[in-house]
């Protein structure tokens, strides 16, 4: 057995590693739920909130795919207790950084306003929680 496989984890590893896993699960239930949108769903929303959704280039919707399906694997190993969790939650931050660029300076329908601000600045500081924290766990030895 490695070092790491007997290491004795704390249960905050295991509690903020289960967390992950359901948030970033809830972050690829909001992706789908976005690209798999209905015409007569978008029909029935107001201009303004239906141009939100028709007016985001393929490059941003790629890079919310890779934050979110990135976050969801990312999670998974970390809960394996894999080091390429580190990686994968860099190229997540990467995907949610590229998605809010586009959100906050490119959108016809740029993000304003400090109540809509929240959400997004939280999924960014979240990533890169999760990019920390997994590198931390991996100098700690709980990584392998």
């Amino acid at each position: 057995m490695t070092e790491s496989s007997t290491t004795k984890l704390p249960t905050s590893f295991w509690v903020i590693s289960a967390v992950a896993l359901v948030w970033n699960c809830l972050g690829a239930v909001a992706y789908l739920m976005q690209v798999t949108m209905s015409a007569e769903t978008l029909q029935a929303m107001p201009e303004a909130e239906r141009a939100m959704y028709t007016d985001i280039p393929v490059w941003a919707t790629a890079a919310f795919a890779i934050a979110v399906w990135g976050g969801v694997l990312g999670s998974v190993l970390l809960l394996l207790r894999k080091k390429a969790a580190t990686t994968v939650f860099v190229v997540s931050l990467a995907g949610i950084l590229v998605q809010m660029v586009h959100a906050f300076f490119i959108s016809a329908n740029p993000i304003t306003g400090a109540s809509r601000m929240v959400m997004p600045l939280l999924v960014v500081a979240i990533g890169a929680y999760l990019f920390w924290f997994s590198s931390d766990a991996g100098k700690k030895g709980w990584l392998s």
